[in-house]
């Protein structure tokens, strides 16, 4: 039991810079339409047009909606002749974005035994 009283809890660990850092990512992700440009984007990279093709929004929109997810280093751009092509900056966006939809496609009959 004395191993785990040293351990401080993450919220302790994690600075409060980064807590503010963290809170403005789940920001973000918040909009509908900027998780829908994630979510178009995980399975393979993906231009602009297509990207508003999927998720039915202008590409002036999705590009401003871009610019503010690579700002915040959740997207990256990556040229290929003349079009840019975009996907998750790296592998802890792919895991967290899988992970929440993981969790809200679970049976919700599993989630009430924790209520």
């Amino acid at each position: 039991m004395a191993e785990i009283e040293h351990l401080e809890a993450p919220e302790r660990r994690l600075a409060e810079e980064r807590v503010a850092e963290l809170a403005d990512l789940f920001r973000l992700l918040g909009d509908g339409t900027r998780l829908r440009i994630v979510l178009s984007c995980l399975a393979a990279p993906a231009s602009v047009g297509d990207i508003a093709a999927r998720v039915g929004a202008s590409p002036s929109l999705v590009s401003h909606h871009l610019r503010l997810l690579r700002a915040a280093r959740l997207v990256r751009a990556e040229r290929r002749g003349r079009q840019i092509f975009y996907s998750p900056r790296d592998q802890h966006v792919q895991c967290v974005i899988e992970d929440m939809v993981a969790h809200v496609t679970e049976p919700r009959d599993e989630l009430e035994g924790d209520a």
